[in-house]
């Protein structure tokens, strides 16, 4: 049985050997995001990131879905007459774990989308480093049919990952988009067939397992960070990046390395990771 049984209502999690699987668990409202569950995950995400024995996050929905943006009911609806210091609340919930927890998160984390994906989804579809998603998968930016425009950062991660005119198309038209067409645009890394879909998830983060954690964690964060700076600010900060990886590694990846391609000849950057 997980050590995490029964702990949160709405999202399942499981450790093994080293991967962190979380499910979004309401597959009767295909995994819609409810208050609820969005306090459920900022727990989540700040439990296993102090959890050794998970090095890689996986983040997927059960059923049929991923998860189908906030729940229009209980995400909006109730909470109009809330106090509107608890609609700052809810909206802050939501926002903690949906980018500002999951962008620069300190392990690596991959979207395993084997279902709907819809409007407030992709906020963390796009912050997770990874994306795998089945041909099957159903994307829609559809708030324009409700007569609204999308919320939250979804505008901004779909600026980042679908480029200019395909971004803008599915914003005005609210048409829908598969997985096969979600990995061309680029807003996953690959699509294959949901058959297949946790295979490859769990191959993927076999890779990463195998990479040193403190190089992986500047390595990323780094590249999300340079993102925003000028060219010679990004020099600064990444070098600072590659010396304070150095200095906080206890496996001292960089000398193993060096030693193993210079003097032993062991292996071959590119084609080998060096041996931990």
């Amino acid at each position: 049985m997980s050590k995490y049984a029964n702990r949160w209502q709405t999202v399942l999690v499981d450790v093994a050997e080293g991967i962190a699987w979380v499910t979004l668990n309401r597959p009767d409202k295909r995994n819609a995001m409810s208050p609820a569950l969005n306090r459920e995950m900022v727990s989540v995400l700040e439990t296993l990131e102090t959890d050794q024995d998970a090095q890689v996050l996986v983040i997927t929905g059960a059923g049929d879905s991923w998860t189908a943006g906030m729940d229009l009911k209980e995400y909006f609806r109730e909470t109009e007459k809330q106090p509107e210091i608890m609609q700052d609340r809810i909206r802050r919930d939501a926002s903690t774990w949906q980018w500002k927890l999951l962008r620069m998160y300190q392990k690596p984390t991959i979207a395993m989308v084997n279902g709907w994906c819809f409007g407030g989804a992709f906020s963390p579809l796009v912050a997770c480093d990874l994306a795998i998603a089945a041909d099957e998968a159903v994307f829609g930016l559809s708030e324009i049919n409700w007569g609204i425009p999308p919320g939250n950062l979804v505008s901004k991660a779909v600026a980042d990952t679908m480029g200019h005119r395909n971004a803008l198309y599915y914003i005005m038209t609210g048409e829908t988009f598969t997985g096969r067409q979600a990995a061309e645009m680029g807003l996953v890394n690959k699509s294959v067939p949901r058959a297949r879909l946790k295979e490859e998830v769990t191959a993927l983060a076999k890779v990463l397992l195998q990479k040193n954690p403190v190089a992986l964690r500047g390595a990323k964060i780094g590249f999300k960070r340079c993102r925003e700076l000028t060219w010679e600010q990004a020099e600064d900060y990444l070098y600072a990046k590659v010396d304070q990886s150095n200095f906080r590694d206890p496996e001292k990846g960089r000398e193993k390395g060096l030693k193993q391609f210079l003097d032993e000849k062991a292996i071959k950057p590119g084609l080998q990771t060096y041996k931990r």
